[in-house]
């Protein structure tokens, strides 16, 4: 059984700083392609970063690029989004998922799915 599990959410301060972990069990993580969504109230889910399998090349939002970092530890079997210079908009629950695939900013393109962390941002 295939799970993803987020952890290191909460509450800061904005132009702060956080890192969320995924931790997955269950599949051959080093073959699957992970990236982090994000979903505010009321507003539909949205594509933050992907990390590719194999190569481990990424992709990020524009609203992200160069205040967010993803990164992978294939023996650890977990991904990380380092968040900096957070602003009030990144304020959302923050969901990591799965893909055999070669990456999609379409969550539809992905197999399995974590709970998600809430991140709060405090402006």
């Amino acid at each position: 059984q295939v799970q993803l599990v987020e952890s290191g959410g909460g509450l800061v301060q904005a132009g702060g700083s956080l890192r969320v972990s995924c931790a997955a069990s269950g599949l051959t993580f080093s073959s699957y392609t992970m990236a982090w969504f994000r979903q505010a109230p009321g507003k539909d889910r949205e594509f933050v970063a992907v990390i590719r399998r194999t190569v481990g090349t990424t992709y990020y939002a524009d609203s992200v690029k160069s205040r967010f970092t993803i990164s992978r530890d294939n023996a650890k079997n977990t991904v990380y989004l380092q968040m900096n210079g957070l602003k009030s908009e990144d304020t959302a629950v923050y969901s990591c998922a799965a893909s055999t695939g070669w990456g999609s900013v379409n969550p539809a393109g992905y197999d399995y799915w974590g709970q998600g962390t809430q991140v709060t941002v405090s402006s």
